[in-house]
């Protein structure tokens, strides 16, 4: 009974850790939703972050758990995770999301739960664990999603150009501060999808391993998928100011039929990748249609430093957040 409790206890504590991930997603990449909605002024701060958040959750009655699924059974081999993996998968990618939000890099919690889970899963077994398929997708979509995020959001400015060639600016950019809002919702939408099941994943993955949950289960019970949802959208209410600044104002300057094209196209972007089951970063995907956006004005549109930057950050999460993942999951040994 006792030893029946303090595993119980256990779980308890790191689902709440999943949650504040969750949580610490949803704050990070509030930038992703809301940058360009804020930088062309259609909303402000604060209404911009109530209204990405309701789509965040609102995306629960939208998307298949095609995502979870992928996190929790298509990344390593799920009887190699115990508590000590999920701990260490959750320590490493928190740690990541804290050290890019500090410095207002807009990197990927998506890929840093991923490293975290693939560091702490080697760390115990080896590479023999990992199901090199699944993360074959996922490493190819680092790529996939900001071009296609790239090319969505620069035809999406070519053809917008085209048809209101002969519109005035003024009434033009008067439109599309009221489209912009359909385009950010449709972005929030895509995000909480996306986003959201990747926590829904682990957590399923440690109840699984914990005897919690059958692994012949097709779906994880209900309260983990509400509870995953509306941490996300609360980290959503709270904001990520710093990373806001870099996505809206470093990369280039917006205006509402930018911001529209960029949403949109990342929104798209978003939609095929959870249709297909593939955990991808909202922020690699809203940054490659923000900087489509800017260079169909011109290249010198794009402060490519800053983009390289960024760039940097996205090579560097899987490996940084399994290091830490894998300490984690020794450190973790000695404490459990």
């Amino acid at each position: 009974m006792e030893i029946v409790q303090s595993a119980l206890w256990v779980v308890v504590m790191l689902v709440a850790l999943a949650l504040l991930f969750d949580f610490m997603n949803g704050f990070h990449d509030a930038a992703n939703s809301i940058a360009t909605v804020v930088s062309t002024g259609v909303l402000r701060p604060f209404q911009a972050v109530v209204f990405a958040a309701f789509f965040n959750v609102a995306a629960i009655f939208v998307f298949h758990l095609s995502v979870a699924a992928m996190v929790g059974k298509g990344i390593v081999e799920p009887d190699v995770v115990d508590v000590h993996v999920v701990f260490g998968a959750l320590v490493g990618a928190i740690a990541w999301n804290v050290v890019t939000w500090y410095y207002g890099i807009p990197s990927s919690s998506s890929h840093a739960l991923i490293g975290g889970i693939v560091g702490a899963a080697t760390a115990k077994a080896g590479t023999d664990v990992l199901l090199v398929a699944g993360i074959l997708k996922i490493v190819a979509f680092i790529f996939v999603s900001p071009f296609l995020g790239y090319v969505l959001g620069s035809l999406m400015m070519v053809v917008v150009a085209w048809v209101f060639r002969r519109t005035r600016p003024l009434r033009v950019e008067r439109w599309f501060r009221r489209l912009q809002l359909l385009s950010a919702g449709a972005y929030s939408l895509g995000h909480g999808g996306n986003d959201a099941q990747k926590t829904i994943g682990i957590i399923w993955l440690l109840l699984i391993a914990t005897g919690y949950s059958s692994t012949a289960a097709d779906l994880p019970p209900t309260w983990v998928i509400v509870s995953c949802y509306l941490a996300i959208g609360l980290g959503t209410m709270f904001g990520g100011w710093r990373i806001v600044r870099t996505m809206g104002q470093k990369i280039t300057k917006l205006k509402p039929v930018g911001g529209f094209c960029a949403e949109t196209g990342g929104a798209l972007t978003l939609f095929l990748a959870s249709a297909l089951g593939i955990p991808v970063s909202t922020t690699h995907t809203i940054t490659g249609a923000i900087v489509g956006v800017g260079s169909t004005q011109r290249a010198s549109a794009v402060r490519w430093g800053v983009a390289g930057n960024i760039v940097w950050a996205w090579i560097l999460t899987i490996p940084a957040s399994a290091f830490v993942a894998a300490l984690a999951y020794w450190i973790s040994g000695l404490l459990f």
